[in-house]
């Protein structure tokens, strides 16, 4: 059984973070700590994001909520319109992309 892992938070260029989680006891898919993902848990943005808004669990309150199962394009749509990851790390994504 592999164990679950904290992922870094995710850092970006223009100073935007998030926690993003994948784990049995997150909101991924698949629901395990082995991965790779295709939609993951977001947790505590720095700031709204357009392409998070739609998966908060209480979109009026963008900086204090979870994001339930974010498609992986979205995560990459959301890191690329913040100019990249700078530091941090990320679950293991579903896709073929490489993040900027």
């Amino acid at each position: 059984m592999t164990a679950r892992k904290q992922f870094n938070l995710v850092v970006c260029k223009d100073g935007f973070t998030m926690s993003v989680q994948a784990s049995e006891g997150n909101y991924c898919t698949p629901r395990n700590n082995a991965g790779p993902w295709s939609e993951v848990e977001v947790g505590m943005p720095s700031k709204y994001d357009y392409w998070l808004n739609e998966y908060a669990e209480d979109p009026s309150r963008p900086t204090e909520t979870v994001y339930g199962w974010v498609p992986a394009d979205k995560i990459r749509l959301c890191i690329d319109s913040h100019g990249g990851m700078v530091a941090g790390e990320l679950p293991e994504l579903v896709g073929t992309f490489e993040l900027q």
